[in-house]
């Protein structure tokens, strides 16, 4: 069980994503505020990732694709390499976010060297996944097979932001078509914007959670929830449940506004920990997607007589 956190955990690392390797490394990144590297840092104790020296594994194009808004990194331990997910725009048109994949050559991710793969292939025959802002991809396995979860914007006039999954063919490509998980459908994924991303991947005990962010990235950002059955076709969206209220959100009275973008690891005792960003201000100074002020914190998940996750600030 993780000792007591209520405070910031890392300060100014938004989309805060962690993984433990076989050995029992931890790994962190995160979105840095200059959008511009992807990050790592490792420890061998959860909470030492806090203190980690950090080391910037790329950095963005001077020109081109991957050349501004780098959102969003995730390192994943697939097909018996590492890999990085991550989203960038463009150095031209920043608003060209669009999934991208890089490989890590050597054992250590740390060290690497990584090479880019480029940005994620669609399956053959697949004429709408990653044709318009595309970003927020996580990847998790279930039976064998691997799924790719991302969000990307739809619509005329005010674009919508939607949840995709398909499955993988290899660590860069899908082998199906997208399959549409979850739409903004409430009035708290509405506010600011109508808003699902940032999806991650919570087992336990035959099921799979699905967590995501919805609304604007200020006051209203919170956490919504989706789950299905292990055995169940997982590119059926009538297999998933959604929740009709959210997971986590907003508490004022703690002092932590607009709480998102969450992933999940274990602590040192195997324990289930929620990873997440959130601020400490209900007012932003200056433009949201340019304050810096989003913090990477983290809490032990609690399970409930219903056998669900829950999540408390």
């Amino acid at each position: 069980m993780l000792k007591e956190q209520k405070d910031i955990w890392i300060a100014q690392r938004a989309d805060p994503y962690v993984c433990r390797s076989e050995e029992g490394v931890f790994y962190f990144t995160a979105t840095v505020p200059e959008y511009d590297r992807i990050i790592l840092r490792s420890a061998g104790r959860l909470e030492e990732l806090a203190q980690a020296s950090e080391t910037t594994v790329w950095t963005r194009h001077d020109e081109g694709i991957m050349g501004n808004h780098i959102w969003a990194p995730e390192l994943h331990y697939v097909w018996g390499k590492w890999y990085i997910y991550f989203a960038a725009g463009s150095a031209e048109d920043k608003w060209r976010e669009r999934p991208y994949v890089l490989e890590c050559q050597g054992a250590d991710p740390m060290t690497g060297p990584w090479v880019e793969k480029g940005m994620m292939q669609c399956a053959d025959g697949d004429e709408f996944s990653f044709r318009a802002f595309s970003l927020d991809g996580t990847v998790f396995e279930n039976k064998g097979e691997y799924y790719y979860v991302w969000a990307e914007k739809v619509g005329v006039g005010r674009m919508i932001s939607n949840l995709y999954i398909a499955r993988m063919e290899s660590p860069w490509k899908l082998a199906t078509v997208q399959v549409l998980l979850s739409t903004p459908d409430y009035d708290w994924e509405r506010r600011g914007f109508w808003v699902n991303e940032g999806p991650a991947v919570l087992k336990h005990n035959g099921k799979i959670f699905l967590t995501y962010s919805a609304s604007d990235t200020g006051v209203n950002y919170c956490v919504g929830m989706l789950s299905v059955d292990e055995g169940a076709d997982m590119l059926d969206p009538g297999m998933w449940v959604k929740k009709r209220q959210p997971v986590l959100r907003t508490d004022e009275a703690k002092g932590i506004y607009g709480p998102g973008h969450n992933s999940f690891t274990v602590d040192n005792d195997g324990d289930p920990v929620i990873v997440f960003h959130a601020r400490t201000e209900r007012e932003i100074t200056g433009d949201p997607l340019y304050n810096p002020n989003r913090h990477a914190m983290l809490r032990n998940i609690v399970w409930g007589t219903d056998g669900e996750p829950k999540f408390l600030l």
